[in-house]
Formats: structure tokens, C-alpha cells, sequence
């Protein structure tokens, strides 16, 4: 019904337009793992962007995105909860990477998403005779 679906949070406005409204199910595991990793804006790219900025690289692996789906799925929040989970799991560490410079790499796996740990984190090397100094 529209009723339904502006109580999901779509804008009457949209709603409206639509000529034919038909049941709509919701994603499973591996729908919402597409979601995260696929789209041309997709959540996981928009975060590996923002590191990149402090000149980081952020990798995901695919038992961590499968968990982060299982959340979505467990709160029923589908699609749309899927930023919300990764920002939670990312919160501090994307306040905190401003200001170290020795980071070269989040990676954020299974163990972080199910056990709300903090990701991952992989130092640069430095080159031997900056070592040295």
C-alpha cells in the first residue's frame, strides 16, 4: 500500500508517481553483500574513499561483509541499515586517522564485525636508512 511505503520513508511525493505498486521482499545475505560491494556508490567504496584522503587503504574481506549483511538482516533494516552498521564499526578509527601518519592499511574481518573489535590496523614500513635515522 502507499501508506506502507511512506511509513518506510519514502516521500509522499515519490510514492505518488509510482502507477503500480506490487509486494516487495526483502534482500537476503547475498543481495546485501552486492549492495555493499557493487554499485558505483556503493557503502564499502564510499568508505575507501574517505580513507584514502589520509592516505590509507581500507579492505573489507568477504566473511566481514557477510556478517555485516547478517546484522543488516537481524535488525530487519535491509538495504538502508547497511551504512549504519559500517559506521559503527569504523567510527573511531576514522576520527583517529588524522592524526597518526604511520597507518598504511585498516582491514576490517569477521572477528571485528562479530565481535565489535576495532579493525585491523597495518603500520607502514619505513625504508631501512629512514629507520636508521
Amino acid at each position: 500500500e502507499p501508506d506502507d511505503l511512506v511509513k518506510f520513508g519514502i516521500i509522499p511525493e515519490f510514492v505518488g508517481r509510482m502507477p503500480v505498486i506490487t509486494a516487495l521482499s526483502e534482500l537476503d545475505r547475498d543481495s546485501l553483500v552486492r549492495v555493499l560491494r557493487e554499485p558505483k556508490n556503493a557503502v564499502v567504496r564510499q568508505f575507501e574513499t574517505m580513507l584514502r584522503y589520509e592516505g590509507v587503504d581500507l579492505e573489507f574481506t568477504e566473511e566481514a561483509l557477510k556478517a555485516i549483511a547478517d546484522i543488516a538482516i537481524k535488525r530487519h533494516t535491509g538495504a538502508r541499515g547497511l551504512r549504519s552498521v559500517v559506521e559503527g564499526l569504523l567510527l573511531n578509527t576514522m576520527y583517529d586517522i588524522p592524526s597518526v601518519n604511520d597507518v598504511a592499511k585498516i582491514i576490517v574481518d569477521e572477528q571485528t564485525v562479530k565481535e565489535h573489535l576495532e579493525p585491523k590496523v597495518i603500520k607502514k614500513t619505513l625504508p631501512a636508512n629512514e629507520a636508521a635515522c
